[in-house]
């Protein structure tokens, strides 16, 4: 029983022989099949061959004459007179294996294409019956953006021919690679007549003043090497070139025809259809000649370019062809057999064509069905989609749900020798099936550049913005050109080319070169620093000074100014004042739960103690001389503890305040990280702000009326009274805090302590000064006038 395959095979010309080792390859499987006893026993396979010479037209009279099995065709007539056909396998080229399968595809035929597909032929529903042995040519789009991708080219350039589906193919790449954030300086098309002198040196120019050091070729064109060479040759020689997988491996990137002075394709990264090996298959050819084959007149043609013999006789003058020339004795540079691509595809894929007939008899005779009838062409497809064995080099074939083969592409690098020698490097590979992030695998150690980069090569148009810097886009110009600028004051970026710059964390500041956030430093009114120091030193001064004249005012206090001038009350001011200058030690230091709770409250208590004593004496001052006055109502008052009382009372409104506040909303440690750069202010913070004020408000009203009282009483008789003393206290004290309160609303951080600190000692100082310096004078420097007499006759 015969069954028949029929392949399409491509018109060939005199310096290539390629398609012609694609039709051997053809015969060779189905003359191994047919002595393989494991394989379609008792069934012989035969073949129909059709040269469709790249042509859609001559690709459908093809067909049809398969199909009708006649010389001249007639649509849904088989005229076979043995075996019948099976199923078509070829054509190479995507536009005429477009046409074979709409055809085919109406008497339901499987079509396995060996050659690069397009998208158009994915679709199940137009092409149902359609097999192919490579994806569509968008599939490995995405293997060229990976690799742009490892090395960070960015900005690169496309050089593609006038063909037009060469210009598809590109724009469809161009396209691409702007989706994917890439982008393309360039896409020029390269005349194929080199005299065209202004478009070359058009092209030239532009790709010589071009940045992009990374150029994509593609092109179905056999000249393009050669074009490269010729005139675009010093642009190109520095950059390096990537060729698709058209443009290596339809060419065949082991016979590129490129001139021995060439070095700009030197190092250039190929896409390519991995190479297979297909046992016996190069004896078979280096053995074959006109005797041996079944149908010699297909050899002819190859015979008379090869030999430049004639196989037959002929009118022309050529010297007849011996019939023992064989393929050994043409050289390998042209015609070679050690390196099968489509070749081996091909010959996988009449092997798939062979196991799907094979399961589907073995399914017809275990179902009892006579193998003799004939089976319908459509009963095929459901064999070949679930074909699935392994080709002799271990090699898995299977077709997806899409009627895909497994593929993958390999990287390879190329070079060629001054002696015209070519080799090429593996350095990677490309697998479309794989998980996306490990499809593309690539040894760079493997990779050698050109020496004018000695390492990877950058292709940019802007280099990347460094850590710390972000990209700001440029609307007049592509994505890939943009300007670095610093993180702004407070963010920072740790990647490259980064967008936008992040905010550190409130208790973080960038470091100098913004790529990262280190802690703020901590800062507070230390006793270590220089004003921590000078504050602290003039607080324990004056605290020892005021202790000193306390103790003179005990060691004198029977002398008659210090007993005229309220001993009692003079205790209780000194003392005071003593607490007060050591109560500004608590706002020095770091601060802490207890200090910040306590120091503002004892600072009010201790101060309002202070001014209410100075209120008594101007209160006991007032009294005293108005008690003289006869029929005075105040006589009663002279000598009891009134000022003890009022001391008490005024004091008790402070505690008050405070222990409300505390109880409400006391103050704790807080951080205060906006007042400065990098810094965070460790600081009390006062909890209620209302609080805070009303503590100092009742203050000032206190030496308020302590100053209005010693105001009006001013003019009494100077040698027992204090109020021209109280009252420059009193002017200096309330001016103290007056210029505190917009000064400590003005400044932040640690120099609002400072402030404070300032207001405390001065208006303390004050006091201290005023009233006590000129009576010390006297008690010490003039005992004279510390005398009974000579006050009674003041």
């Amino acid at each position: 029983m015969d069954t028949h395959l029929a392949k399409h095979i491509e018109g060939y010309g005199t310096d290539s022989f390629r398609y012609v080792r694609q039709l051997l390859a053809f015969y060779f499987a189905i003359k191994e099949i047919n002595q393989n006893t494991e394989i379609l026993p008792n069934i012989s396979l035969g073949f129909h061959i059709h040269d469709s010479c790249s042509d859609a037209s001559f690709s459908l009279c093809g067909v049809l004459g398969i199909l009708s099995g006649q010389e001249d065709p007639v649509p849904g007539y088989t005229c076979h007179q043995r075996g019948h056909v099976a199923g078509f396998i070829g054509s190479f080229p995507s536009m005429t294996s477009h046409e074979i399968a709409r055809l085919t595809g109406i008497y339901g035929y499987p079509q396995i294409s060996y050659g690069l597909s397009k998208t158009s032929l994915n679709e199940l529903v137009e092409f149902p019956f359609f097999y192919h042995t490579f994806l569509s040519d968008d599939s490995y789009f995405h293997g060229i953006i990976q690799l742009l991708a490892l090395f960070g080219w960015s900005w690169v350039g496309i050089l593609t021919s006038f063909d037009e589906n060469d210009k598809m193919y590109s724009e469809e790449l161009r396209r691409e690679i702007i989706r994917s954030g890439s982008c393309v300086e360039f896409l020029e098309l390269i005349p194929e007549v080199v005299s065209s002198r202004d478009k070359r040196e058009q092209i030239s120019n532009k790709i010589f003043k071009s940045m992009a050091n990374v150029i994509i070729i593609h092109s179905t064109s056999s000249h393009i090497t050669y074009l490269l060479c010729s005139y675009v040759l010093k642009t190109i020689n520095n950059r390096v070139l990537i060729f698709s997988v058209e443009t290596s491996s339809i060419q065949s990137v082991y016979t590129l025809n490129i001139p021995s002075t060439c070095t700009a394709v030197n190092g250039s990264l190929m896409f390519t259809i991995p190479k297979g090996h297909i046992p016996g298959f190069k004896p078979f050819l280096q053995s074959l000649n006109l005797s041996t084959f079944p149908e010699p007149s297909l050899l002819h043609s190859v015979w008379r370019n090869a030999f430049d013999c004639e196989p037959k006789p002929t009118e022309e003058i050529m010297r007849y062809c011996t019939g023992h020339e064989t393929l050994s004795d043409f050289p390998a540079s042209k015609y070679d057999v050690d390196h099968f691509q489509f070749t081996y595809t091909l010959y996988n894929m009449v092997y798939a064509m062979a196991h799907a007939l094979h399961n589907m008899y073995i399914t017809k005779s275990q179902l009892g069905e006579s193998l003799k009838m004939e089976p319908q062409p459509w009963q095929l497809n459901q064999f070949l989609k679930r074909v699935h064995f392994k080709a002799p080099d271990g090699h898995e074939i299977f077709f997806d749900d899409k009627g895909r083969a497994s593929v993958h592409y390999d990287i390879v690098q190329f070079f060629q020798f001054p002696n015209g020698a070519s080799t090429t490097i593996h350095v990677g590979s490309f697998n479309p099936s794989a998980p996306r992030d490990k499809q593309l695998i690539v040894n760079q150690t493997a990779i050698f550049w050109k020496t004018v980069f000695n390492q990877v090569p950058h292709s940019v148009c802007t280099e990347s913005c460094a850590p710390g810097h972000r990209k700001v886009l440029d609307r007049e110009k592509p994505v890939c050109c943009f300007d670095c600028i610093p993180c702004s004051e407070g963010e920072y970026s740790n990647t490259t080319d980064a967008e936008n710059c992040m905010k550190c964390p409130e208790d973080q500041w960038p470091n100098e070169k913004k790529d990262k956030c280190n802690p703020k430093v901590i800062e507070f009114l230390s006793y270590g620093e220089p004003l921590g120091i000078a504050l602290s030193s003039v607080s324990i001064l004056l605290s020892i000074i005021t202790a000193l004249i306390l103790g003179i005012f005990i060691k004198y206090r029977n002398t008659p100014l210090v007993k005229a001038n309220n001993l009692n009350l003079s205790y209780v001011l000194l003392v005071s004042l003593t607490l007060s200058f050591l109560c500004a030690l608590m706002f020095i230091g770091r601060p802490g739960a207890v200090s910040c709770l306590l120091r503002q409250s004892a600072f009010g208590i201790i101060f309002s103690t202070a001014v209410s004593s100075v209120l008594a004496k101007t209160i006991t001052v007032v009294i005293a001389f108005s008690a003289t006055k006869p029929s005075s109502k105040l006589s009663k008052w002279v000598g009891t503890r009134v000022s003890s009382y009022l001391i008490l009372l005024c004091t008790s409104g402070e505690i008050v305040i405070c222990i409300l506040w505390l109880l409400i909303s006391p103050p704790y440690p807080d951080y205060d990280t906006q007042s400065e750069t990098g810094k965070m202010i460790l600081q009390c913070n006062e909890g209620s702000t209302f609080a805070f004020y009303l503590v100092i408000g009742y203050m000032g009203f206190l030496a308020l009326l302590s100053f209005i009282v010693a105001f009006l009483v001013r003019k009494l008789p100077d040698t027992f009274n204090e109020a021209q003393f109280i009252t420059f206290s009193m002017l200096v004290f309330c001016s103290v805090w007056v210029s505190f309160i917009p000064a400590y609303l003005s400044i932040k951080g640690k120099y609002m302590v400072v402030v404070e600190l300032f207001a405390i000692l001065a208006s303390s100082a004050g006091l201290l000064g005023c009233i006590f310096i000129p009576k010390c004078y006297i008690v010490l420097f003039r005992p004279d006038l510390n005398t009974r007499e000579h006050l009674i006759e003041k």
